[in-house]
């Protein structure tokens, strides 16, 4: 059996910091799995959006499946989640908390269905985000000399 992919958003670890994580599992149509599965999935500048007691991921973009017959579908169509209510009830509770907003960090399949990691995350400032890059840098070098010795 082919190893599955796990996709990961990972423009979002440079842009925000993340204070809790969630697990949730995603509605698709049948050529979007088969799209998943060949890891065409581009999260882009995604996030999670409540609204009507359900939630929903815009932004993401799963790409048409070449196969995928007559049913052309929206790659750009917002996909919903599947999470219990009382776990959308916490997460519309916490976005409207300023400035936090939850982005999805990872789709990946776990026993046969496809999931999604949710984080609620908080913006970094640009000199936050500087700062990170540095103390990553830093930490490499620090590896590198290690190794070396």
């Amino acid at each position: 059996m082919a190893e599955t992919p796990r996709i990961e958003n990972r423009k979002a670890r440079q842009y925000y910091e993340f204070l809790e994580f969630v697990e949730a599992g995603i509605a698709l149509t049948g050529p979007e799995v088969k799209s998943v599965r060949a890891g065409q999935v581009s999260f882009g500048d995604s996030y999670v959006e409540c609204r009507g007691g359900e939630a929903f991921v815009l932004g993401m973009r799963i790409a048409p499946y070449d196969r995928g017959g007559y049913a052309a579908q929206d790659p750009d169509r917002d996909k919903k989640l599947l999470l219990h209510s009382r776990e959308i009830r916490m997460l519309t509770a916490r976005i409207e908390q300023k400035g936090l907003t939850v982005v999805p960090l990872k789709m990946y399949f776990k026993h046969g269905r496809i999931k999604v990691e949710l984080a609620l995350a908080r913006g970094r400032k640009l000199h936050d985000q500087r700062e990170e890059l540095k103390r990553r840098a830093e930490a490499r070098d620090t590896e590198r000399e290690l190794a070396r010795n």
